[in-house]
């Protein structure tokens, strides 16, 4: 199959529009070709396509830096000689001076498929810049690592946040591509907008189900997206960002398992298979431990689990990481009543708001696991009319 990038690089044709242009980049280090050449140094080697500047997400172009709200800063390409902006720095939005330096800029950002992603949200800031500084915005297509598959409530409105640009769920089940053109359409913008799509994509198709396995070479996004198994568990292994739970920075599995010193994981496990046993479908869950070299409990022995799902229990159409998660902050209530799940902290710089909910999109998880009288039941209900309605408000933008 090609991505987006390997079609343009490849076809002059799909090229043209750029003669005379100035072209700005938005990558990181995924943003690589087939033969994994950088985008920036792939699109140079053109010889047709004049880039004057580049953008980097969080973490960065060159995706060094490794939490959550460390920034990073402008620099000059060494290479090219270009300036690379920081959209993670004193800025998150494109200023005026930046927009100025480009009249169409290429983004080309691997994203693994939910909504706290904060690419996702980089992309739509992108767009309201471009809409009122008249410019273009060209998404070069990846895939979504993640598949079709739909999960989780939709955000609420006034929770609006950089991990949260819009009533999205938590697993949208979009490209970036396709997300661009709801952005488009939800928020009324007036902007010419263009994908370059992929070709030869099959979300549905095993063994990767939205990622091509043994075709396409792997690069992390961001540093602790280090593999398909995390992007498949991420859309329930990020709400523990929002918790004092570890979820397994500072491990060579980061937001594959969670876990922490004072917690019994194989009860943990025994509580969620008693309360919802469904909900456990499609992957395996095994208690193990850990150390963390970096992060929360930082050198202290976690009891954990461990959320597996690159075997053959794997189940795309029943795996679903968000009720697997929200099945284990609900058991941990059940069997330690008193335990100080939820951290208080600054989120992506929201102030004022506990960072689950944040993550979340609204306060309806943390009450309902806070909720002794709170069923597996209840939270199915609420999260599947709103699965329900985006499976049908998505339809429209679907290209592959």
């Amino acid at each position: 199959m090609k991505f987006g990038i390997d079609r343009l690089v490849a076809d002059a044709s799909l090229r043209a529009p750029l003669k005379g242009k100035r072209v700005a980049l938005l990558a990181h280090p995924a943003s690589v070709t087939a033969d994994l050449t950088h985008s920036l140094d792939a699109l140079v080697a053109c010889g047709d396509v004049r880039i004057t500047c580049a953008f980097g997400p969080q973490h960065g172009l060159r995706g060094d830096k490794q939490d959550n709200m460390i920034e990073t800063q402008d620099f000059i390409d060494p290479v090219h000689g270009i300036p690379v902006f920081s959209l993670y720095g004193r800025v998150r939005r494109p200023t005026d001076a930046m927009i100025d330096q480009f009249d169409i800029i290429l983004v080309d950002l691997q994203d693994v498929g939910c909504r706290i992603y904060t690419f996702v949200t980089t992309l739509l800031y992108v767009l309201e810049a471009a809409a009122k500084h008249k410019k273009e915005v060209w998404v070069l297509d990846r895939p979504n690592p993640a598949g079709r598959r739909v999960e989780g409530p939709k955000l609420r409105t006034g929770w609006e946040s950089f991990v949260g640009a819009g009533p999205l769920p938590m697993r949208h089940g979009l490209t970036l591509g396709e997300l661009g053109s709801w952005f488009v359409q939800m928020f009324q913008l007036k902007v010419n907008y263009r994908v370059v799509e992929m070709q030869g994509w099959k979300p549905e198709e095993a063994p990767g189900f939205g990622w091509p396995l043994g075709e396409r070479t792997w690069i992390n996004p961001s540093p602790n997206a280090p593999n398909l198994w995390m992007a498949r568990a991420y859309a329930g292994t990020v709400m523990l960002e929002g918790t004092t739970l570890s979820e397994g920075r500072g491990t060579t599995r980061p937001l594959e398992l969670f876990g922490a010193p004072d917690i019994d994981a194989k009860a943990v496990v025994a509580e969620m298979r008693s309360l919802a046993p469904q909900w456990l479908d499609g992957c395996i869950l095994r208690d193990c431990w850990f150390e963390p070299t970096f992060h929360k409990h930082v050198g202290k022995l976690c009891h954990g689990v461990q959320i597996h799902t690159e075997g053959a229990a794997y189940d795309h159409e029943t795996f679903r990481p968000w009720r697997v998660v929200a099945l284990a902050f609900k058991a941990i209530h059940r069997l330690y009543p008193d335990y100080p799940l939820w951290r208080d902290f600054p989120y992506e710089y929201e102030h004022g708001k506990l960072a689950i909910d944040v993550i979340n999109g609204g306060p309806g998880l943390r009450a309902w696991v806070d909720d002794p009288a709170a069923t597996p039941q209840d939270l199915e209900a609420s999260a599947l009319l709103d699965e329900q309605a985006w499976t049908s408000e998505r339809r429209a933008h679907l290209r592959y």
